[in-house]
């Protein structure tokens, strides 16, 4: 398990380093400089030449990658060329926005997911395809229109919930829970159809399995048969659907963020993207890979642990 452990982490390591010199790259063939993002259109090419060249623009890129990759090792994300702000400092804050709308979403997608995709497995016949069907429905919906709807219903007209903003969990815990409702709502209705089709899918293969069919015989009671023996079965690929979830409700959280004016890392990236922010850029690409990278690891390290066959491998 060690060996094991060792090699994910050297992995890891290797995809951060990656995944951050490919941003790296594309920053500087873009066509924007830094001097041109911080003098504005007001400067001449000479100015933005000598503010690049001051900042070390053009320095060979194996040493500026170099030198960013020993800034983040000691905390140093760089500064934000708009606003000057430290951006290990901002992302800070951003990060438990788009955490909790990830976490709740997919705890919440899980859970109506799962549910619905057992039911589904089990009874069957008309519930099956009735549930299949409102799967693939929800599935389909876009969620800023869904979105809009829930904001309407119970923002505006019922008068329930806030419709936009958001309030720290240290500053109000109520609110901060109410400000994050509809978001969370949003995001799992049109995820728990991911889930829900992939449990029925694996629960109805370990429901097939020649032992199931061996337990059924022997008399043991229906719920532990589903619940004990075919869900552990089927464990391994729902996992992997709920961890593919997280990953695309972290990374994709931009249309919720900007929908429901959440100050979250995917709302940071759409922003620095039109500004041409490129430390920032860079920052936030490796938040994000540094989130896949971590929870592909965890999902490994839990699958190893439900799976004999993987601890012996």
């Amino acid at each position: 398990m060690l060996v094991f452990i060792l090699k994910r982490v050297l992995f890891a390591v290797i995809t951060l380093l990656v995944a951050s010199f490919a941003a790296f790259a594309l920053m500087h063939l873009s066509g924007s400089t830094p001097g041109a993002v911080v003098l504005g259109m007001g400067a001449t090419p000479d100015d933005i030449v000598a503010y690049n060249a001051s900042i070390g623009w053009y320095d060979p890129w194996l040493v500026q990658f170099s030198n960013w990759v020993g800034g983040v090792v000691t905390g140093d994300l760089g500064i934000s060329l708009i606003d000057g702000r430290d951006i290990g400092a901002d992302i800070a804050k951003r990060l438990p926005v788009t955490a909790a709308l990830a976490i709740g979403g997919t705890l919440v997608s899980s859970l109506l997911g799962i549910t619905f995709g057992v039911i589904a497995a089990v009874r069957g016949g008309v519930v099956d395809r009735i549930i299949t069907a409102f799967s693939g429905v929800f599935l389909s919906l876009p969620q800023f229109w869904l979105g809009i709807i829930l904001v309407f219903v119970f923002a505006v007209q019922l008068r329930l919930l806030p419709a936009t903003g958001y309030v720290p969990l240290e500053v109000d815990p109520a609110r901060w829970f109410a400000s994050l409702i509809l978001p969370v709502i949003t995001i799992a209705i049109t995820s728990a159809g991911f889930i829900a089709r992939q449990t029925r899918a694996s629960m109805a293969e370990a429901l097939a399995q020649e032992h199931i069919r061996t337990l059924r015989a022997l008399g043991t009671h229906r719920l532990r048969i589903v619940y004990v023996h075919a869900l552990r079965g089927a464990s391994l690929p729902i996992l992997a659907s709920v961890a593919i979830q997280f990953i695309v409700l972290f990374g994709g959280s931009v249309i919720i963020e900007t929908l429901f004016a959440l100050p979250g890392i995917g709302q940071a990236m759409q922003a620095a993207v039109g500004a041409s922010d490129l430390p920032m850029v860079q920052a936030l690409v490796l938040v994000a890979t540094l989130v896949v990278v971590a929870v592909n690891v965890a999902i490994e390290l839990l699958n190893r642990f439900l799976d004999p066959k993987l601890r012996t491998s």
